[in-house]
């Protein structure tokens, strides 16, 4: 049996509760993103006049990545000894998911996301834009969530024109079609990296990929996952931080420790409004509770403030 992964802390999970991601730079080890790529394969040019998404359509028929039936185990869905099945199987990786998702999480689906460079465009008469910014998870109403994890198998340079992603958007359901108007916001940021980063993001992060300026194919990988039982403090939780009493807001002289999770859960990010901003701050603190298995657990007051009703008649 594998050695028990490290876990989470609660400063993590923390951060991934308020920004919705956790991003590991370069912890793939070479030999994984090259056998990756090369069970990946190469995207063969148009042919004058064919259709890009044909020429797409025969690379994601004739790589070695398995297609893999939604609700499967995890722990079965890729052959052992494959490029996935390894990455998968890293101490990081697997203590991130168990920190995250619990035991024994389930596949929900996965994808290889091609971004062609601008020639392969002309080849097949189409235009070389970027995705628009979209949410994966318009119609899903649950607290619990899924994790999407996006594997970047070579380096990714700017021109190159990596996944963009909105630290924070995750607990802000909204309708795509309309989500898709934006194309900057403030805070928001690039996938610009190393071979075999990793990302970890909560699947309502509002994110898109962006527009391929170079002469290289950019490949990502993305698996999406979900729990097969709670979620409730299953990261490194111990010693259980002992409960603050609860900040003053505004008018504030003491400061506090940047560290503990009522400051993580209650940094703002760039785009927060000085009003609305504050529903995101609500909905962390709603998130960390179910996390947490503490209902009443708070940050700043918010939700107490919320809650708060009168003594009885």
């Amino acid at each position: 049996m594998s050695q028990a992964p490290p876990l989470l802390s609660s400063a993590q999970m923390a951060r991934f509760v308020a920004r919705g991601f956790l991003r590991f730079d370069a912890v793939v080890p070479d030999d994984i993103n090259a056998q990756f790529m090369a069970e990946a394969g190469e995207v063969a040019e148009p042919k004058p006049g064919e259709r890009l998404m044909k020429t797409y359509g025969k690379a994601l028929a004739a790589n070695a990545i398995p297609e893999v039936s939604a609700g499967t185990p995890l722990s079965q869905t890729y052959p052992e000894g494959s490029a996935i099945s390894r990455l998968l199987d890293l101490p990081l990786v697997r203590g991130a998911l168990q920190s995250l998702l619990g035991d024994d999480p389930v596949f929900d689906h996965h994808f290889l996301h091609i971004t062609f460079p601008p020639a392969y465009h002309a080849a097949s008469g189409g235009e070389s834009v970027s995705q628009h910014t979209h949410q994966d998870s318009t119609i899903d109403p649950r607290q619990a969530f899924d994790v999407q994890v996006m594997y970047y198998p070579h380096k990714v340079t700017r021109p190159m024109g990596g996944t963009r992603f909105i630290p924070g958007t995750h607990l802000r359901k909204v309708s795509e079609v309309a989500l898709g108007r934006y194309q900057n916001i403030r805070g928001q940021q690039h996938m610009v990296c190393e071979a075999g980063t990793l990302l970890f993001l909560h699947h309502g992060i509002w994110h898109g990929g962006g527009v391929n300026l170079s002469d290289r194919t950019r490949y990502m990988f993305k698996i999406r996952v979900h729990a097969s039982g709670s979620q409730v403090r299953r990261w490194d939780a111990e010693p259980i931080e002992p409960r603050a009493p609860q900040r003053p807001i505004f008018y504030v002289k003491t400061p506090s420790d940047p560290e503990s999770v009522a400051a993580i859960l209650m940094t703002p990010e760039p785009w927060f409004e000085q009003d609305t901003g504050r529903l995101e701050f609500v909905n962390r603190v709603k998130l960390w509770r179910y996390l947490s298995g503490d209902p009443s657990f708070d940050a700043d007051y918010w939700m107490t403030r919320l809650e708060a009703e009168g003594a009885p008649a």
